[in-house]
Formats: C-alpha cells, sequence, structure tokens
C-alpha cells in the first residue's frame, strides 16, 4: 500500500498528515482553517486519495504559516508515498468546471519541483480567507512533492470558484498520474531509469 505518516513541528505549527494513495476518497481533516479544510476534501475526493490532516497553527497571527505548511507537510507526505514512482503513469491533466468558472491543472511527478499558477482572482478574500495563500499552499506542495505543476483559472467571475475548480483539478490530476499503468511492467516512467 502506498501510504504515508508525516509529522512537522515548528514553532509556528505543529501539522500531522497521514495519507493513502490507493484509497477511497475518505478525509478527516481539522486544519483550523475552515476554507482549506473544504479544499483539502477536494483532493481526497476527486484524487480517490484517504487524507488525514491535524493542525494547530498560529492563526491568532493569520492562516499563512497554517496553510503553507500543510502545503509542504503534505507535499512531504506524497514524496514517501509514492516512493520509487515505479509503474505510475507519472503525468496528470484535469480541466473542471463550475458554473461559469473553468480550470485546468496539470502536474508532473517529475522529481523537479515548478509551480505556474495562473489564476486571476476576481476578489482577494473568500470569508476569511485570504486567495493569495492557495499559492503558498501549492508552492509548498511542489517544493517537497518534487512535481511540476501548472494551474490555470481559465474563466471565471466567483473566487469561490476559481479556487475550488483547481482543488478540484489538482485532485483529479493526481488520481491520474498516480494510477498504476498496467502497460508499463512496473518500470519507472524514465528514459533515465529513475524521477
Amino acid at each position: 500500500m502506498r501510504q504515508a505518516d508525516v509529522t512537522r513541528n515548528t514553532s509556528e505549527t505543529k501539522i500531522q498528515i497521514a495519507i493513502n494513495l490507493d484509497g477511497t476518497g475518505k478525509a478527516e481533516l481539522a486544519s483550523g482553517v475552515p476554507f482549506l479544510d473544504h479544499m483539502l476534501d477536494q483532493i481526497a475526493r476527486h484524487g480517490m486519495i484517504d487524507l488525514k490532516v491535524q493542525a494547530k497553527g498560529d492563526t491568532h497571527i493569520d492562516d499563512h504559516h497554517t496553510v503553507e505548511d500543510v502545503g509542504i507537510t503534505l507535499g512531504q507526505a506524497f514524496a514517501k508515498a509514492v516512493g520509487d514512482k515505479a509503474g505510475i503513469t507519472r503525468y496528470g491533466h484535469s480541466y473542471v468546471p463550475l458554473d461559469e468558472t473553468l480550470s485546468r491543472v496539470v502536474i508532473d511527478f517529475s522529481g523537479r519541483p515548478g509551480l505556474e499558477f495562473n489564476v486571476p482572482f476576481t476578489r482577494s478574500r473568500v470569508g476569511d480567507f485570504d486567495v493569495d495563500l492557495s499559492i503558498e499552499f501549492f508552492r509548498g506542495f511542489v517544493n517537497h512533492a518534487g512535481v511540476t505543476l501548472h494551474i490555470d483559472n481559465l474563466r471565471g467571475i466567483n473566487a469561490h470558484h476559481q479556487i475550488e475548480t483547481v482543488f478540484k483539478a489538482f485532485g483529479r490530476a493526481l488520481r491520474m498520474a498516480l494510477e498504476i499503468d498496467p502497460r508499463a511492467s512496473g518500470a519507472v516512467p524514465s528514459t533515465k531509469g529513475s524521477l
């Protein structure tokens, strides 16, 4: 089973994450940031990944450290769970609509961190959530999972819809990239022989 448990403790946050890449989409989420929990649920549900997140952070200051550190810890958990990447599809992509909004996410489990984030948010906050924190989450994930990630919101008016379609598409792209390719015979999907 492709599973991992990762704990990250700093002076700003204490985070514990458990994932099962071959799960059924179950989520137990307590990040201390309600909107982030809603988005993490999208990853679990649409990625068919079992996900447990427990976090305590300095949210009395703001949500930045918690959101960023959850992204970092989740990236570490993915890197640990996917291992040497033998047999995975490696690449994944998804387009997800929600009413007027459409987002595209493309991912490569390349071993090389890289993020292109193109989301022209139509407002700065969704409830209490600062929309700028979404890029911090994905930057933390990318740098610690070792993936290349392209995120594009192609159209949208409602900022909640913009973020939600990004997270749903991210979950779907993860699911595609992490599927075991039956034709690969357990080989690492790279001409170099390693990722």
